[in-house]
């Protein structure tokens, strides 16, 4: 396969001379194909079989140890000029970025094979997806990227039909940790990466196009680009709604975007259209669309059950690559929190010894098609994407944030996302309650100045008279004894019933100085047998905690300069006034 793109031509012979490959194969996204490069996996050693008894077609990957998650340290966004990306990235001129990353690059694919992955994010028709083609030396890659995207001969059609899309170079390098880069170039909607085989940093479709490249495209061309899941609810009553939820790690993303309704909800269904990414398009309805760019998952598998998160358990028991989990001894997947099995195997492929540590890598993945997900929409299709009813935006605060509560405006909706923050666990840093704020769950993937992306937001209320209500949830409220007060998981959907209400105006709520709160009968909670004293510190703020809370965000705020927008300080201000009073 080749293609009648002559620029995509021009660009694979120049990386094709400066690499070196052995050969070059163009991939069509067959499942011929991927069977083959699994095959040859297999042979190399690169990949071994589970048992096919217990998980049919699933797979076991094993990282080098150095070589296990995202690297935001070494990752660059590259413009002219810094002040376009702000201190929320790190930043290196265009010509330095490119200089460092050629040195690296030339020669690096020699004895290798370079594959040349054509791929659209989003559904192959619709006129809000984007498509890129990734040029990697990693089998692995190209096995991930099938599951992951729409991939191959139709989305090489849709290149050559529209000749626009992202390039993304990558190799795995000698996987030193000292020659490891990944470098954005947004203005030419470009990705090097270099030294890594884990997904974030080498799947270039993933974070680093559908969410760094992409949010520099959406500010440009009147859209976003955001970390959030899309979740489709029916009523008994039939009535369906969407939403799009953003929330930083360790908050329940995942779990909110599979939930399964409570007995008490048994006749709601739910849907999940998306566990990670979603772009929102201004419809021609005057509501905002939304479409999944992805295909699949590329999920954290510690700590998912049967309990925890029933549909992801089960999806992932076939046709599903493991990376970096342990076995047991009859070759079955395991990992801490499973709650089956035990582990014989463990990450680095030693013999399993406790003293040696976790046996699955707490960043152990799987990767695994949306289709095998049971609450699996075909609207993940959709060209027009689902009109989105409201936005949620979620962190971990033992005790400020109430469970819910809703935004006064859009404009007071931008500044709730702005404030998104998660307090720290003992486990993740050995200090608790440290605030680490995550604007909009973004902090790590916004492409350009957080200033401007807030600005971004900011102007969608001047262009759709439709837009979506927003609010902020906390499942993670505790009390002295750090017990949760909150059950979570499927009675979430209590919550999001609420919200639903809400933006249809169904029931009443309590204006308070940060937003509208729940009533004490505006929540469906009647058989949780949760205390009233226990659910009305769940439904209510507490003025000086939020005195303090605005006053650190404001110092935070104040920190971008002139460049905050004058309407978000305004926000700000009219928060701290209300509280004041």
């Amino acid at each position: 396969m080749t293609t009648k793109n002559q620029e995509l031509a021009n660009w694979v012979s120049t990386v094709a001379a400066q690499t070196q490959p052995q050969e070059i194969v163009w991939c069509d996204g067959s499942d011929s194909e991927y069977q083959h490069i699994i095959d040859m996996m297999l042979e190399d050693g690169t990949l071994s079989s589970l048992n096919p008894e217990t998980h049919p077609n699933c797979y076991l990957h094993l990282s080098d140890p150095q070589d296990v998650a995202r690297v935001e340290h070494l990752t660059y966004i590259c413009t002219d000029a810094p002040d376009t990306v702000g201190d929320n990235n790190n930043w290196m001129p265009i010509a330095d970025a490119k200089a460092k990353m050629n040195a690296l690059f030339d020669g690096c694919m020699q004895g290798r094979t370079m594959y040349v992955v054509p791929y659209c994010m989003g559904p192959i028709d619709s006129p809000y997806s984007r498509c890129g083609v990734e040029i990697t030396d990693s089998p692995y890659v190209v096995i991930n990227m099938k599951l992951m995207t729409r991939m191959g001969a139709a989305a090489l059609a849709r290149i050559e039909q529209e000749g626009g899309f992202v390039k993304g170079l990558h190799s795995i390098g000698e996987l030193d940790p000292e020659r490891r880069f990944i470098m954005h170039f947004p203005q030419e909607l470009s990705i090097m990466s270099y030294g890594s085989g884990y997904g974030g940093n080498a799947l270039l479709g993933k974070k680093c196009h559908a969410l760094r490249i992409a949010s520099w495209q959406a500010k440009d061309e009147g859209w976003l680009a955001e970390h959030m899941l899309i979740l489709g609810l029916e009523s008994p009553a039939g009535e369906i709604h969407y939403i799009a939820a953003a929330f930083p790690s360790a908050c329940g993303k995942t779990n909110l975007a599979m939930l399964i309704p409570p007995e008490e909800y048994k006749d709601w269904k739910i849907w999940t259209l998306g566990d990670d990414i979603a772009w929102l398009h201004p419809g021609d309805d005057g509501q905002l669309r939304a479409i999944n760019p992805e295909a699949g998952y590329f999920g954290v598998v510690p700590g998912t059950n049967a309990k925890t998160n029933r549909n992801a358990f089960d999806m992932i028991q076939r046709n599903t690559i493991f990376t970096n989990v342990a076995q047991t001894a009859d070759g079955q997947p395991w990992w801490e929190d499973k709650k089956e099995g035990v582990p014989s195997i463990d990450w680095k492929g030693d013999a399993y010894q406790s003293s040696n540590g976790p046996a699955a890598h707490p960043n152990s993945r799987f990767t695994v098609a949306a289709t095998e997900n049971r609450a699996y929409s075909s609207l993940a299709e959709a060209p027009d994407g689902v009109p989105i009813s409201a936005i949620i935006f979620g962190g971990r605060r033992r005790e400020l944030a109430p469970l819910v509560y809703q935004a006064k405006s859009w404009e007071h909706g931008v500044l709730v996302g702005a404030s998104v923050a998660s307090e720290t666990t003992a486990a993740a840093t050995g200090k608790v309650g440290v605030v680490r704020r995550d604007p909009m769950a973004m902090k790590p993937f916004c492409g350009y100045n957080f200033a401007d992306y807030w600005g971004h937001w900011l102007s969608f209320s001047e262009r759709l008279d439709k837009l979506p209500k927003v609010f902020h949830v906390n499942w993670f409220r505790q009390n002295e004894d750090g017990d949760f007060l909150w059950p979570g998981f499927g009675d979430n959907l209590r919550v999001l019933e609420w919200i639903i209400k809400r933006c249809k105006g169904e029931v009443d709520a309590d204006e308070t100085p940060i937003g509208y709160l729940p009533n004490a009968e505006g929540l469906n909670i009647d058989d949780l047998g949760i205390d009233p004293a226990v659910w009305q510190s769940l439904i209510s703020i507490e003025p000086e905690q939020w005195r303090q809370e605005m006053d650190e965000f404001g110092e935070y705020l104040a920190s971008f300069g002139d460049r905050l927008p004058a309407k978000l300080k305004a926000q700000h201000e009219l928060v701290k006034a209300a509280l004041a009073s």
